[in-house]
């Protein structure tokens, strides 16, 4: 994937990959120009409390983890670091020996990372040392989830398979059917609460026991429509977000919605159409459209409470809630703080000019952020 994550291809470019098992949502530039940055005073203060070069993410999109007050970063070349969140001094740095593709997972004394060509690999969170390795079915653009002892990994071909977090052996897997044309994208995975919610193409959500792989629940974010294999591209976006008994997800061409994660009801959905992953918080569901639209939902009903045009095409990041603020990055390396009750625009920061791709990430009273070009930066808010 490249800096231009939040953009499908122009209608030509995608017609020309319909032959493909998959389209490339990322292969060229929004045709659309970034909307400007307009003034305004800010009534936010943000700092950066540390800087570091991790390494480039190249064309490749990988968000940093935080468990156990540790943080783990990873760069395209296969470099892993384990990083001081408090300082952003580097505790261990190792080579995995495979280029990287997707983002860092770590639980407690585990980090996961997964590689080109399907090489999944374990580490031990405090030393570095390699644990296992798992050779996927194909390639891994999802970024592995972890948690309850399972990592859970779904790859290119939509095999979803579960792996046992201390020695790597397989407990079971699940082959799902691909779509004829789907987005050549990375559908998110959580696992909580010995479940694994796992976003699929053709808009669908699934949740499976991370023990056994039992299907629990399967709905729809949104239904393919149209009359074309290319208008009926309905994948699900991104990560999902699990709060309390909320899972919710956006889709490409279809909807967001929010699902009672114990039973797979759906509590509400509206039309939307986004290329990355919802934000929650306790009351709050954000979203970025594909257009470059920041819109805030009701948590419990799914009311539109507030939509801010002002960041149109500019490439967004996933949406997070941190501290008074929703916070998004840009293709320019921007981050924009805006008011979670109003949308209104409350601080802006430059980063080092590169797109800002990855989620941010709450870790503690911070947030952490990395950009295309490597830096990695803590951010406060006063």
């Amino acid at each position: 994937m490249t800096p231009m994550m939040n953009r499908i291809a122009p209608v030509a470019a995608a017609v020309m990959l319909a032959a493909c098992s998959s389209l490339n949502p990322f292969a060229s530039k929004p045709k659309n120009s970034p909307a400007p940055l307009t003034s305004f005073t800010p009534s936010m203060a943000v700092r950066v409390v540390w800087s570091v070069n991790v390494g480039k993410a190249g064309n490749q999109v990988l968000r940093p983890a935080y468990s156990e007050d540790r943080l783990f970063a990873a760069n395209e070349n296969g470099e892993l670091m384990s990083i001081d969140p408090s300082n952003g001094k580097i505790a261990w740095k190792i080579n995995t020996g495979t280029r990287l593709v997707s983002g860092v997972a770590a639980d407690g004394g585990t980090v996961v990372v997964a590689g080109a060509e399907g090489v999944v690999q374990a580490f031990d969170a405090a030393s570095g040392q390699k644990r296992w390795k798992f050779d996927a079915s194909t390639e891994v653009l999802s970024a592995p989830a972890i948690g309850n002892g399972t990592v859970v990994v779904r790859s290119l071909d939509n095999r979803i398979v579960a792996l046992d977090a201390g020695t790597g052996n397989r407990r079971w897997y699940l082959q799902r059917n691909t779509p004829a044309l789907s987005l050549h994208a990375a559908p998110g995975i959580v696992v909580s609460d010995g479940l694994a919610f796992v976003a699929l193409p053709a808009g669908r959500l699934i949740a499976l026991s991370s023990l056994s792989g039992a299907p629990r629940w399967e709905v729809s974010v949104a239904e393919p429509r149209g009359a074309t294999e290319l208008e009926r591209v309905s994948d699900v976006s991104g990560t999902p977000v699990l709060m309390g008994r909320d899972i919710c997800a956006t889709s490409y061409q279809g909807r967001i919605a929010c699902v009672d994660a114990g039973n797979g009801t759906l509590r509400w959905a509206r039309e939307l159409s986004a290329a990355v992953g919802p934000g929650i918080d306790q009351r709050y569901v954000f979203a970025a459209d594909d257009k470059g639209n920041l819109q805030a939902f009701a948590r419990e009903s799914g009311s539109n409470l507030w939509r801010n045009t002002s960041l149109a095409w500019r490439g967004l990041s996933a949406p997070v809630s941190f501290g008074r603020a929703v916070v998004v990055g840009d293709r320019q390396g921007y981050l924009h703080f805006l008011s979670r009750e109003e949308g209104a625009m409350l601080a802006r920061l430059s980063t080092d000019g590169s797109a800002v791709s990855a989620t941010p990430l709450v870790a503690g009273s911070s947030l952490i952020v990395q950009t295309q070009d490597g830096k990695l930066m803590a951010v406060a808010s006063d």
